[in-house]
């Protein structure tokens, strides 16, 4: 993608793909869910064909997990789509409540999965209980990252005074907090979520933020803690990137946030989209 003359090279650090008999339902029900209209249907080829027309060079691909049951299948999905699209890295999904958790961490690394995925609002759990430690002491061990979404003000689960419990408790552990650190809880991220290893995401709301409380929050975190997500099928690519290209950051602050600091952290390269 060409802007104010120059070829941005991007990446999506946050993107949700389904399984195609159960897309457009697990669609719907997010919508639901937050009382937000879809603009696509989470289907892969979807992802990547929208995606690839904003001019998305690579995709960090999730679901839920929301029964203990369901991780070891989500897992083989999200891996069978990683091999199926080379442009894909994949997180896995785990569920507070299943008891195989360490094991699935070790199944989920040798099917080459890139870090790990909680809903603390779909999943009802909140961040910083206790009995969530041991898991969390667990994945740093492996050096990946959590993906957490954070913080809608209809639930305490995914207060971001819960993250930062967490990372006093595990220190080290490697986190990305979704949605600017806390959807609609934008003055509690800003007022305790800080560390080397924690990273956010746009994700979810830049449709909500002013561009000058975005640009402050990205200030606030560091564009070298930032990455670039649309919470694809939520919201559309192309319309997530126009938002984010209007903000005012310098080239440098773009590039950290849409492909450097992904690069870094999962040790790929972007490149553009084929």
């Amino acid at each position: 993608m060409r802007h104010n003359g120059r070829v941005l090279t991007i990446a999506d650090a946050h993107a949700h793909i389904y399984p195609g008999k159960i897309a457009e339902k697990a669609t719907a029900s997010v919508g639901d869910f937050y009382h937000i209209g879809m603009n696509r249907i989470g289907y892969p080829h979807t992802l990547l064909e929208s995606g690839t027309q904003a001019g998305i060079g690579r995709f960090l691909v999730c679901s839920v997990a929301t029964k203990p049951e369901q991780a070891r299948s989500i897992n083989d999905f999200i891996a069978q789509k990683c091999g199926q699209y080379p442009q894909f890295l994949g997180l896995a999904a785990l569920h507070p409540a299943q008891t195989d958790w360490a094991e699935e961490i070790d199944r989920a690394i040798s099917l080459g999965l890139r870090g790990f995925k909680f809903h603390p609002d779909f999943q009802r759990f909140n961040i910083d209980d206790d009995s969530m430690l041991p898991l969390y002491r667990k994945v740093r061990e492996t050096g990946l990252p959590i993906l957490f979404h954070m913080g809608d003000d209809r639930y305490d689960y995914s207060a971001p005074q819960r993250l930062a419990h967490v990372l006093e408790e595990v220190p080290g552990l490697c986190c990305i907090a979704a949605h600017f650190g806390g959807y609609q809880r934008w003055s509690d991220a800003a007022k305790y979520l800080v560390g080397e290893q924690l990273y956010f995401d746009t994700s979810s709301s830049l449709w909500r933020l002013t561009p000058e409380e975005a640009v402050g929050l990205i200030h606030h975190f560091g564009a070298d803690h930032m990455m670039f997500g649309t919470d694809f099928p939520m919201w559309e690519p192309r319309v997530e990137l126009e938002r984010f290209l209007a903000l005012d950051l310098t080239e440098q602050e773009q590039d950290k946030i849409l492909y450097q600091n992904f690069e870094r952290l999962f040790g790929v390269t972007v490149g553009q989209p084929e």
